[in-house]
């Protein structure tokens, strides 16, 4: 009886002991911070903003490709946004908190983010390109808009590789290369602040 009841007890101990959460703590490198506007989003106003009006946004949305550090430089051919999707939201003053969150403290390489909040998202309207670019807003409300897409697109390169080292019969080095292609993938975010001032005006913009 004892020797039943001590095997009892080790098997309780074992099943309390697997039963016991554990944590584990992220690498620094895969901790990710959101952050996320304070004020309270007001539904009826963006609603109101979103309704039906007599103006229209026309616009054309590219981008240029990026130089090796980065850069854009102007008289880079353009790369059309072909079949993608262009959001608009109405600005209201809790997007601009938002917006203004977003510059102070996203940071992409840190894995900080600034979102909206699931509400406030939900109060958009969307549109898509052509193969050429262009997208149309109809029947819009004189107000404050922000745009928004993004745009991917693949640049190519290549390069000389270092494939070893040759001697002839005098002694002469010669080094060996070979040519190697490779390509990098982009998303570009474009972005643009429109504001229609009349209603029944039609209001032409660069989303680059």
């Amino acid at each position: 009886m004892n020797f039943h009841k001590y095997l009892l007890v080790i098997t309780l101990g074992l099943t309390t002991g697997s039963a016991q959460a554990q944590y584990k703590e992220p690498e620094e490198k895969d901790k990710v911070t959101v952050f996320y506007p304070k004020s309270s989003f007001d539904s009826l106003q963006a609603k109101k903003q979103l309704a039906k009006g007599k103006a229209t946004i026309q616009g054309v949305a590219f981008t240029h490709p990026k130089s090796s550090i980065g850069v854009k430089p102007l008289l880079s051919p353009r790369i059309l946004a072909n079949q993608i999707k262009i959001t608009l939201f109405p600005v209201t003053p809790y997007f601009e908190e938002w917006y203004q969150l977003r510059k102070d403290k996203e940071n992409k390489r840190k894995r900080r983010y600034v979102y909206l909040s699931d509400a406030a998202y939900r109060y958009r309207l969307e549109a898509i390109t052509n193969s050429s670019g262009k997208f149309t807003f109809p029947e819009m409300k004189p107000g404050k808009y922000f745009l928004q897409g993004f745009l991917g697109y693949t640049s190519n390169g290549s390069y000389n590789e270092y494939t070893g080292t040759g001697y002839s019969s005098s002694g002469y080095q010669t080094n060996y290369y070979e040519r190697k292609n490779y390509s990098i993938a982009h998303e570009d975010r474009i972005e643009e602040f429109v504001e229609i001032k009349e209603d029944g005006e039609i209001v032409k913009v660069k989303l680059k």
